[in-house]
């Protein structure tokens, strides 16, 4: 397969090294049909370099949808920098990855993900001014991960109307995987607002122990979280963790959670949908109820119906732009 055909999806692939700090980087740039391409930084020990750039170009793709979907005027984009963050993390680094965001020209917006965080993306905010999620201090939103925990809360309230058809969590058995920022505040949610029952389950034990001790939860081994008897099951650590390995031993009615490209490939979202199993691929309340509608009407997969939903949208919004011609006193860029 030649590069183009690897990245014919994408329109901008970028790859990108500074030997002084030891940056390397890639930034994938799906879509810019809805507006700039927005998306996280995952700073993560790679296996390879191909592993690296497998997972920035599915990322990017799902921001693109997950955009859509939620009726943001903005693109899809993702960037990786190999690397354990623990380790090789620096503000040489981060500033010279700064430099690499701003040398796009806004075409992608970076934001916080694994392996990085809201101060990571103040330093990142010194070399360049396509950044979100930083300190209130610098004008920025802080941290998201509350924000992206509630969405997936509601979420789940979207679940249990479609299953149970009652608004509430209630005595549900919910089985968080990963509680680092969004799933602790989604185990937050899940108790003090919705009264449910959470077992937990995360490779880090100091996020497991403090989650215990804040809310009382349950735990299991992560290689067991997936195969827990529970109402809900909300994946929210890594991607890919509803595979063909796992499909057969899931023992839940629904799967809401915050880890982007939870499918590893497109086809699971129909077997969970012929083992019943209700799928939320967003994480707003509105979009939802709409896409459980189209899977209904259409006898599609909810994962299927939210990739209508949302190349739909992309397909107007672009259609528009095609045709749009600006006049001499437009001053819109």
């Amino acid at each position: 397969m030649s590069v183009f055909e690897q990245f014919e999806q994408h329109e901008q692939v970028v790859y990108f090294s500074d030997s002084p700090s030891g940056l390397r980087a890639i930034i994938a740039i799906h879509s810019t049909a809805l507006g700039p391409a927005l998306g996280g930084t995952r700073f993560y020990p790679y296996a390879s370099e191909d592993a690296a750039l497998e997972d920035v170009l599915r990322l990017s793709r799902g921001m693109t949808y997950k955009a859509a979907a939620a009726r943001l005027d903005l693109g899809g984009g993702k960037a990786v920098i190999l690397g354990d963050p623990r380790r090789v993390k620096s503000e040489e680094l981060l500033r010279a990855y700064g430099r690499f965001v701003e040398s796009l020209g806004g075409r992608y917006v970076t934001a916080e993900d694994v392996g990085t965080s809201r101060a990571d993306m103040d330093v990142i905010r010194r070399e360049t001014r396509f950044v979100a999620g930083v300190s209130p201090s610098l004008g920025g939103s802080g941290d998201p991960s509350p924000s992206t925990a509630y969405g997936v809360y509601l979420s789940m309230l979207a679940c249990a109307e479609e299953v149970w058809h009652e608004h509430s969590l209630r005595g549900r058995r919910i089985a968080v995987q990963g509680v680092g920022k969004v799933g602790y505040n989604v185990v937050k949610y899940a108790v003090e607002d919705g009264g449910a029952q959470v077992v937990v389950a995360d490779v880090d034990v100091d996020s497991v122990a403090r989650v215990v001790r804040d809310f009382g939860v349950q735990t299991v081994p992560t290689e067991q979280i997936h195969a827990v008897d529970c109402d809900i099951l909300a994946p929210c650590a890594l991607g890919g963790v509803i595979n063909a390995d796992t499909i057969p031993q899931l023992r839940c009615r629904a799967i809401a959670g915050s880890a982007n490209n939870q499918l590893q490939h497109p086809e699971h979202g129909k077997a969970l949908a012929e083992l019943g199993i209700l799928y939320a691929p967003e994480h707003v309340y509105r979009t939802l109820r709409e896409v459980f509608t189209i899977a209904r009407e259409d006898h599609v997969s909810t994962a299927e119906a939210a990739d209508h939903y949302a190349e739909s949208r992309l397909e107007r919004i672009s259609r528009l732009r095609r045709y749009w011609v600006p006049s001499p006193s437009d001053t819109r860029r």
